[in-house]
């Protein structure tokens, strides 16, 4: 879990880096659940052989794969209001798929807390978290999004 704060420190967060995420391994077999899941079974992510054809040389993640795993990624790295009854995923601003995620690649999430906004009558929070995707040994993230989750305090 994340680190905890009151909502009067949030504010102080704003343009600060959260958490970083420990490195998540993206291989074969999570590629393809996520395939049979979706029903989407391009062959550029489920078979290796023709992959190994492309400019990629590989099987890649597909990219909603990527988005997917921000849930998992960001638990640890995103801040935790004390006092919040439950948060819940209220989409994104901006999502944009910058490199591929090759099989075996390790990934992990850098985040940073991008904006706080009143709702309800203070009742509730809508937090934008600016969440880099990172690629172990690769200049280029896979993506980098803008997340808004919903707080709703007790």
């Amino acid at each position: 879990m994340g680190k905890t704060v009151t909502k009067e420190e949030l504010n102080s967060y704003i343009g600060k880096e959260t958490g970083v995420s420990d490195w998540f391994l993206i291989d074969q077999e999570r590629i393809n659940q996520f395939a049979d899941v979706t029903g989407d079974h391009q062959f550029i992510h489920v078979d290796p052989e023709a992959a190994a054809k492309t400019p990629f040389g590989t099987t890649i993640a597909h990219g909603f794969l990527t988005l997917s795993m921000l849930s998992h990624l960001g638990e640890g790295s995103m801040l935790t209001v004390d006092g919040a009854v439950m948060g819940v995923n209220y989409g994104t601003d901006k999502v944009r798929f910058l490199s591929p995620v090759k099989v075996n690649s390790e990934i992990r999430a850098r985040v940073k807390l991008a904006d706080v906004t009143e709702k309800a009558g203070g009742t509730r929070l809508l937090l934008k978290n600016e969440i880099t995707i990172e690629i172990k040994d690769e200049k280029h993230p896979a993506l980098v999004a803008e997340w808004l989750t919903m707080v709703f305090l007790g």
